[in-house]
């Protein structure tokens, strides 16, 4: 009796021993397998499962169609709603977002404020995320642009080939820091994607520069997943940047407003069918009077051939940039006034529309008229450069901002802004730029940096009381 009693006790212990043996494995295994997964792909990030495929991104780009409404530019053409009447609100695609990825979104969701039904001016500014990815500055940035500037946009340009890394694999967390933040004060953002990464590019192309994709299917899955992935955070979108110029659109066809065309359609067609109320913008031109077909084509021309392509038909605002030089706003090409002071001479020497600001914007508005088309600019980037307090340091090729003075970046933006809402055809501008100045610490090789609002040691330069100045009285107006 005493042996078996022994025996039950020994038994006893053993499974005592190994349960609890098994239960420290367990949690040991679970804690270390978090702990690789989470040093993988960072916090905030996620390896995503691809939606839609590539198969039923084309499906879409090939089959949304809209009823024709009114012909641009060829009467008999069938052409696509560019926005609808203010009096309907689009229907949006729900079922199409319904197994989209939700973390540091509303959990219900609901369609964006429709911008698009809005025919008014309004401004905003590019504002350069937090590169440390600080919360704290990144709530102070889009804090002081939303209730201290009063601005209800802001630009974030959405790099594309550092999200996703490799086919379906993306790393979420600056979209997800940025948006986060944004929705904290209500801003409106406004996303300018660009740069193919390496893996979706033409093969044998010059990795070096940047560079459309080889499928335009594997952008719209990217530009689709995203507005999927924060539905309410998105209300416009740029498709592409410059891309005239050989820096921006290397390919091995070269140069093609045609090509372009073809990206921004299917991009296009793709949004409209999941949230119509998100604004398409085309890619802004850069305004250059180099025209060899090769490394730039004039942007005049290049507009010429998108409209002749079919642009009208797939964008709801006309993108346009312009940095302003060393001349003010409403000065036309033709009528620059002598400055025998400027040492950057190309407006006073040369005569072309690409130096003026107003001869730029006006000459787009004009052929967008003359193609039967009823499209606004959105001006993405616009802004005068200076380097006042930065002891001159300027990047080669933009030595006009050594001409501009801090009070002279003031007037000629606000000038600018007056300008654009009095013209009428102006639908967004967003000023260049917030806050590249402290973010690349003052490099004097960062050709942005001339154009920060926010100066050496955090001051902020006098173009930022103006703007405050100015939204006010708007806000102030009868």
């Amino acid at each position: 009796m005493a042996s078996r009693t022994i025996v039950k006790r020994q038994l006893r212990g053993f499974v005592v021993f190994w349960t609890t043996l098994t239960l420290i494995i367990a949690a040991a295994t679970f804690f270390a397998i978090y702990l690789t997964y989470d040093n993988l792909i960072g916090a905030g990030d996620s390896i995503s499962v691809p939606l839609p495929t590539r198969t039923a991104a084309r499906q879409i780009a090939a089959e949304v169609t809209v009823p024709p409404t009114r012909a641009v530019g060829n009467p008999t053409a069938t052409v696509v709603t560019v926005a609808p009447p203010p009096s309907q609100t689009p229907a949006v695609n729900t079922a199409a977002i319904a197994s989209a990825p939700t973390e540091n979104v509303p959990p219900t969701w609901t369609p964006t404020v429709n911008p698009i039904e809005y025919e008014g001016f309004e401004a905003g500014i590019q504002v350069q995320y937090s590169l440390d990815l600080d919360e704290e500055n990144m709530d102070g940035y889009l804090r002081d642009v939303s209730q201290r500037m009063g601005l209800g946009w802001f630009k974030y340009q959405v790099r594309w080939e550092d999200i996703e890394l490799a086919r379906d694999q993306h790393r979420w967390r600056v979209p997800a820091f940025v948006f986060n933040s944004a929705r904290k004060f209500n801003l409106k953002v406004m996303i300018s994607v660009v740069t193919a990464p390496a893996w979706a590019r033409e093969p044998g192309v010059d990795l070096t520069e940047h560079g459309p994709p080889a499928d335009n299917a594997d952008y719209v899955d990217f530009v689709t997943t995203l507005i999927r992935r924060y539905p309410t955070d998105i209300h416009a979108i740029e498709v592409w940047n410059e891309q005239n110029l050989d820096r921006e659109w290397t390919s091995t066809e070269g140069l093609s407003a045609a090509n372009y065309v073809s990206l921004l359609r299917d991009t296009y067609q793709a949004v409209k069918a999941i949230n119509p109320n998100i604004i398409i913008i085309s890619g802004a031109l850069a305004p250059t009077g180099f025209d060899d077909g090769i490394g730039a084509i004039n942007d005049q021309r290049y507009m010429e051939q998108m409209i002749a392509a079919g642009l009208l038909n797939y964008t709801d605002c006309v993108g346009a940039h312009h940095n302003g030089y060393n001349i003010g706003p409403s000065v036309t090409w033709d009528q620059v006034p002598p400055d025998p002071t400027a040492t950057f001479r190309g407006p006073f020497d040369n005569d072309h529309p690409s130096w003026s600001f107003r001869s730029t914007l006006e000459g787009y508005h004009n052929q967008i008229r003359l193609a039967g088309g009823d499209q606004k600019l959105c001006v993405t980037e616009f802004g005068w450069p200076s380097t006042e307090d930065l002891e001159g340091q300027v990047v080669q090729g933009f030595e006009f901002a050594n001409d501009n003075s801090l009070d002279e970046q003031a007037t000629w933006t606000i000038e600018a802004l007056n300008n654009m809402e009095s013209w009428g055809f102006v639908r967004l501008a967003f000023l260049w730029n917030y806050n590249y100045g402290p973010q690349a610490g003052w490099d004097a090789g960062n050709d942005n940096v001339a154009y920060s609002i926010i100066g050496p040691d955090w001051v902020h330069r006098p173009v930022y009381d103006a703007l405050i100045q100015w939204q006010q009285g708007r806000l102030n107006r009868p």
